[in-house]
């Protein structure tokens, strides 16, 4: 048995935090916010009452990375970040402090492009034959014949021939990277040492003899015997080569150079033919949908998917991690896409195994206890995350969309459903969301992943000829059958194997298959049939090639899913905003507290321990933009008549591009309620600078979101003069002083005190629900952001430290009152978060452990409070929350409720939770319950949240 390491010299003693984290704060690292920035703000964050940060990538990226995601190199801490020493730093101040560190993990994925991803530049310069060629999933039996033994690689800004005749392309001389390199502007591609000497003999007399001497050598490289033997001697030679090139041969290289030069006819002749000999073919990036010949993350020709699931892989890309964890300077992990996984269920059960192997390693103190896994997984509405996949849940999506649909009113779907249609001119059966999906997983299919597509189409292609039942059957028609499968495939994938799937995967297989047995024609029903037994039907583990088509396949659903959903069809249609974010469900309005409560319970029965996330760095719209939009689900009638207003007085704005007004009447109504969401509580109207800094973040969503649509214009060939319309269509709305500005501002601080009582529920759900509360960075203030770059804008940390720090200066009492006082700043959310997860360290086990009980609540308001208790023996906390405040609340100017509203309205309290007095961890007031309940005029008086903490009991 290993002995636990002994600590290192940059670590105190440890002060043990949690094994399972008490509450997260999630921060973006980036070059200009790394390990020393996070360590400065450690107090702040533990008299937040944070237990572990939670961190992005921190492996090194690519440089100039801004999140950490595009990994260049796995086995090391990023440098730009402050390296393995800030990191150290920064983990001896969060023992200090008795915190813990959990991190994102990318095993799916690597940046890739140049020489930059050792891995990568390996593969471009050895090929097949490259030990890293497996690392990757490439297919070198392309059936592209120019493609054949080699892999695209579609990084140029414009095709080949004219960035060759641009002498864009050229060889260069760089002695530090071993000498001969492909270079495109910044980019750099390196040379088959096996074909080095083709370049060296085009440097005609000027370098006869040097060059003729060195090309012989590496010529010679043909002859060994070994690819081992190869690699090993190519790299002496290069090293020598460079060694002589910069020396007393320095004028022989040059004349290599000029002999290569592509300015000249001869040179970029020359130059071509060497290209032509490469593992690679260099190609205009948009090339790659329709030929690439690897698995990309996405549709981002820049990240290559990983092989993960070879062992050599795992443990290459896992190597930092598990030292890491290992020597105590990690808790827990997050693992970034894992449906990108060929089998995340292995990849999750083998993670569990190493790491829990690795426990006993860790220093004095800190081997105890499992580390915390959640991984980011993307559920259906009706889905669930398998529980033998042994992790601790998910990264919180699944909880975002249910509290979001918790504060929808479903008296406002009809009407506000009618009212998107209308204002689009679309027919229910084109303009519902479930239409608009499964018509924007064809597009991508088509435009995004045709590529990959046809491997999968190929792969399943050779398993029918392989059988003389099903050689009649054709690639085009099995392509066809793939394409409306996938289409109406109803969860991001399916997880089946050799030897079956569970019965959920045969479900979403068989409403895939009814619903493209339906669009397809009956000679291709056949073809979807084969594919779909294929898919579900056990089958030999040594059936390669069942086993290719069913990789193939799995790996295809789930980023066509999210290119399509969230990517597409989330940016079209806007019937109500606050519904469309990442692994939301717009055709699921709204949801009742029973099915509320039946999901938590369902959710502590499974992963007790999973991540409860409302912001995240890839929302759509900060987690209080959407409570604000919430609010209009209350008042559908009033909301759209504010629309129509809009529409009205912006109609000599619009423009005309092509016979098409400008913008479209969809992306004007999504404009109007983005504004309505996202305008800053503090921003006057006529603040000139304040209103134009606002207007660059809403041109920068505009074009994000136009090109997402993909319906007038996209990022693969955006429409200049549509974007350049809408953006004066933007620009002349957002005039500070404007009169429509100030009808904005209007609304926005009508709807903002309601608003405000959405985001204190979902903020108390959050720290007092079953699982791991996480705060994303700067989101303690109100969280008002757009997506992703906005939501990842620098944080004011000093402004948040002084405010708390004021805050747990005063008397409960007198915070609260404060903080009500000021509440468009943010504070009154920053108390309740700090006193929950106050609470929730003193009563760790309470929330770690405790029963999860669904409290009655009776009378005309009962539709408008969740409540329910935490109980673990004899400890308890009782939390109620106010929800569709907006009829309740009406115009009031400040998050409360009047008493008059709750009139005849009370929360019961069953006998076992019955006592005389409950104390308020929100306010510090007592309560006294009558005839066994607490009247909700009392409960909400002075705050629309309660949590509640039993004084004593009856019995005293």
């Amino acid at each position: 048995m290993n002995a636990p390491l002994p600590l290192n010299p940059f670590m105190p003693s440890p002060s043990r935090a949690p094994a399972t984290p008490l509450a997260t704060y999630r921060l973006q690292l980036r070059g200009d916010f790394g390990f020393d920035h996070a360590l400065a703000q450690l107090d702040y964050f533990q008299r937040l009452g944070i237990s572990h940060l939670y961190t992005s990538p921190i492996s090194t990226a690519r440089p100039g990375s801004t999140h950490g995601y595009d990994v260049i190199d796995p086995t090391r801490v990023n440098p730009e970040l402050g390296g393995e020493d800030g990191l150290r730093r920064l983990v001896a101040g969060l023992r200090q402090r008795g915190m813990g560190l959990v991190i994102d993990h990318v095993p799916n994925h690597m940046a890739v492009g140049g020489i930059e991803n050792p891995w990568w530049s390996d593969v471009l310069e050895w090929g097949a034959r490259s030990p890293c060629a497996e690392y990757f999933d490439i297919d070198f039996d392309a059936v592209e014949p120019q493609l054949a033994g080699k892999l695209l690689a579609p990084f140029l800004g414009s095709s080949y021939g004219q960035a060759l005749a641009a002498a864009e392309l050229q060889l260069l001389f760089e002695a530090e990277r071993g000498g001969f390199l492909i270079g495109y502007f910044d980019q750099r591609f390196p040379l088959d040492p096996l074909r080095l000497g083709v370049a060296l003999r085009g440097a005609g007399e000027a370098g006869h003899e040097w060059a003729k001497n060195w090309a012989g050598r590496f010529d010679a490289l043909a002859r060994i015997d070994t690819i081992e033997a190869q690699r090993k001697a190519a790299a002496e030679l290069r090293t020598q080569f460079a060694k002589d090139g910069t020396g007393l041969a320095l004028p022989l290289v040059q004349a290599v150079l000029a002999a290569h030069d592509t300015r000249e006819a001869d040179g970029r002749a020359r130059l071509h033919a060497l290209l032509e000999m490469q593992h690679y073919r260099l190609a205009d990036w948009r090339c790659a949908a329709d030929e690439i010949n690897w698995r990309r993350f996405f549709d981002i020709n820049a990240l290559a998917g990983l092989r993960v699931e070879r062992p050599e892989v795992f443990e290459a890309t896992h190597a930092l991690l598990f030292r890491l964890y290992a020597q105590g300077l990690v808790d827990g992990v997050r693992i970034d896409h894992v449906d990108g996984l060929s089998d995340p269920a292995d990849y999750c059960r083998l993670l569990r195994r190493r790491l829990d192997a690795l426990a006993i390693r860790r220093p004095e103190g800190l081997e105890n206890g499992r580390a915390w896994i959640v991984v980011e997984k993307i559920l259906a509405s009706r889905e669930r995350l398998p529980q033998d996949w042994n992790v601790d849940g998910t990264t919180g999506y699944d909880f975002m969309n249910e509290v979001a649909d918790l504060l929808h009113d479903p008296d406002g779907e009809a009407p506000l459903t009618a009212g998107w249609l209308r204002a689009c001119a679309a027919p229910a059966d084109v303009g519902d969301f479930a239409t608009l999906a499964r018509d924007a997983r064809r597009k991508i299919l088509a435009e995004n992943f045709a590529a990959a597509l046809d491997a999968c189409a190929s792969a399943f292609h050779d398993v029918a000829l392989a059988s003389l039942a099903t050689r009649d059957i054709t690639r085009h028609a099995i392509r066809r059958a793939l394409v409306e499968l996938i289409a109406y495939f109803p969860v991001y994938r399916s997880y089946f194997r050799a030897s079956g799937g569970r019965d959920t995967d045969g479900s979403s297989l068989a409403e895939a298959w009814e619903g493209a047995r339906r669009s397809l024609r009956s000679v291709d029903r056949p073809a979807l049939d084969a594919v779909v037994a294929w898919i579900g039907e056990p089958f030999a583990h040594t059936d390669a090639l069942r086993d290719r088509a069913l990789r193939r396949f799995q790996q295809l659903t789930s980023p066509v899913a999210a290119k399509a959903v969230e990517d597409t069809a989330l940016y079209r249609y806007g019937r109500l905003l606050s519904a469309n974010t990442v692994g939301g469900d717009p055709t699921r309005f709204s949801l009742e507290p029973a099915e509320f409560h039946a999901r938590v319970q369902t959710r502590q029965a499974e992963h007790p321990h999973a991540l409860l996330a409302t912001a995240t760095h890839d929302h759509k719209r900060g987690e209080d933009a959407r409570a604000r939009l919430s609010v209009l689900s209350e008042i559908p009638q009033q909301a759209l008549t504010i629309l129509d207003e809009w529409v009205s007085l912006n109609s000599a704005a619009r423009q005309l591009v092509n016979g098409r007004a400008v913008p479209s009447a969809a992306s004007e109504l999504m404009l109007y309620q983005t504004l309505v969401g996202s305008w800053p509580l503090t921003l006057a109207p006529d603040d000139v600078r304040g209103v134009r800094d606002y207007a660059f973040r809403i041109l920068a969503w505009t074009e994000k979101a136009q090109r997402e649509a993909k319906v007038h214009t996209d990022w693969f060939a955006p429409d200049i003069e549509y974007e350049a319309a809408t953006r004066r269509f933007v620009e002349s709305l957002l005039q500070p002083g404007g009169e429509f500005v100030r009808r904005v501002a209007r609304v926005a601080r009508d709807l903002a005190p309601a608003a405000a009582i959405n985001g204190l529920t979902q903020t108390v759900l959050r720290c007092t629900l079953p699982g791991v509360p996480d705060l994303y960075q700067g989101t303690e203030y109100w969280d008002l952001s757009l997506v992703d770059p906005d939501n990842r804008r620098p944080v004011d940390y000093a402004a948040r430290r002084q405010s708390l720090d004021a805050l747990l200066a005063m008397p409960a009492a007198e915070a609260v009152r404060q903080a009500l006082a000021g509440w468009r700043e943010g504070h009154l959310k920053q108390w309740v978060i700090a006193r929950l997860l106050d609470l929730r360290q003193r009563e760790p086990a309470l929330f770690g452990e405790g029963s999860y009980r669904p409290l009655e609540v009776v009378g005309p308001a009962a539709p408008h409070v969740l409540a329910f208790a935490r109980c673990l023996g004899a400890q308890s906390v009782i939390v109620a929350c106010a929800r569709l405040p907006r009829r309740l609340a009406g115009m009031s100017d400040r998050p409360l409720i009047p008493p008059t509203a709750w009139a005849g309205s009370m929360l019961q309290l069953p006998e076992e939770l019955a006592v005389t007095a409950l104390a308020s961890e929100l306010d510090g007031m007592q309560l006294h319950p009558e005839r066994g309940g607490l009247p909700f005029a009392a409960l909400f008086d002075t705050l629309p949240v309660a949590v509640l903490r039993p004084v004593f009991n009856k019995k005293g």
